[in-house]
């Protein structure tokens, strides 16, 4: 299937405006979690979240009111869509490790509910994480998404050379900083199932971008008189067909299971919308523009030996002329 006949647009001309893009985005994501913190999800701070739903419509306001005497701060919020009736209740560890404790707390939850009067309700869900699991889970998630990218790094430092390996590195750790700074802007935690798209998209921006920059290794042999920049802005138009269908298809797949996934599942599909439009960004404008620079700056740097070949006539010209004139002077006296 072929959706651009011909496609001739100059892509590589935006690099410094994306670049700028990117960096602001990015900028404004570290500053946010600096400032505000990262969210956690209950799989990595641990403690109790329990899901009540109520057969009448209930104000948040009552239920924050009704837990209030928990110690630490709750998290009371609405859970799914509004006319489900369904609220999410988070309460911080109590100290208890064991799922005695955590089971206790979930029903005094409900008595704390019951006692204040609200309808009735009933648990359709419950998560209780200890503080070592959690931290164990925080850990763990840590670990394979480092282990990733240093693997993603060895594979591309061994494919291509150097200025190609480093633009790919870095639109992948690019897609990384931008979708935590979209997960930071719209309020959502971060959780096992947010690690997970974290780690599926890496490995779908690496693909996108090593499809690229194979068609811009196959037409450096057949355009060795061509600049980088051409060479690359031409394989990009050469495979925008294929980005296009592989980034739209896996699009309107997240983007179903965002909207009909439910709750547990949105978080994970909304890092992977995010990551999935980063990705084709990173691998049209951050990547290739990157290892265009760093081309651009190794050709710049003068060799040390340069003048040296330009020397060598000067100082074999006066040697040759004594030799010159003792030939002659033996020619004569024979």
């Amino acid at each position: 299937m072929q959706i651009f006949h011909n496609a001739n647009y100059n892509f590589i001309r935006w690099r410094w405006h994306a670049i700028a893009l990117s960096a602001v985005v990015i900028i404004a994501g570290i500053v946010a979690i600096a400032t505000q913190g990262m969210r956690l999800g209950i799989d990595f701070s641990g403690g109790t979240q329990l899901i009540v739903k109520f057969e009448q419509q209930v104000t948040l306001d009552k239920v924050r009111d009704a837990v209030a005497s928990f110690p630490g701060d709750e998290v009371v919020q609405q859970y799914d869509a509004p006319e489900t009736r369904q609220v999410l209740i988070r309460l911080q560890q109590t100290g208890g490790e064991e799922g005695t404790g955590l089971e206790k707390t979930s029903k005094e939850v409900e008595q704390a509910l019951t006692r204040a009067g609200l309808p009735k309700f009933q648990m359709v869900g419950r998560d209780l994480v200890g503080p070592t699991v959690g931290a164990d889970l925080q850990k763990r998630g840590i670990y394979a998404t480092i282990a990733s990218l240093l693997a993603i790094t060895v594979y591309i430092g061994v494919r291509f050379r150097f200025s190609f390996a480093v633009g790919a590195i870095a639109a992948t750790l690019h897609d990384v900083f931008v979708t935590m700074a979209f997960l930071q802007f719209f309020g959502y935690e971060l959780s096992l199932n947010i690690v997970a798209g974290i780690l599926t998209i890496t490995g779908y921006s690496v693909n996108d971008t090593i499809v690229i920059f194979d068609r811009v290794r196959e037409n450096l042999r057949s355009m060795r008189r061509d600049s980088l920049e051409q060479v690359v802005n031409l394989s990009v138009n050469q495979t925008l067909g294929r980005t296009i269908i592989t980034a739209g298809t896996t699009f309107l797949s997240v983007l179903s299971l965002y909207l009909f996934g439910g709750e547990v599942l949105r978080g994970f599909a909304f890092t992977m919308i995010v990551g999935i439009i980063s990705g084709t960004y990173s691998t049209v404008f951050i990547a290739s523009s990157i290892a265009i620079i760093l081309s651009q700056r190794k050709r710049r740097t003068p060799a040390p030996a340069a003048a040296a070949p330009a020397a060598a006539p000067t100082t074999s010209r006066p040697s040759s002329a004594p030799t010159s004139r003792s030939k002659q002077k033996k020619r004569a006296a024979s």
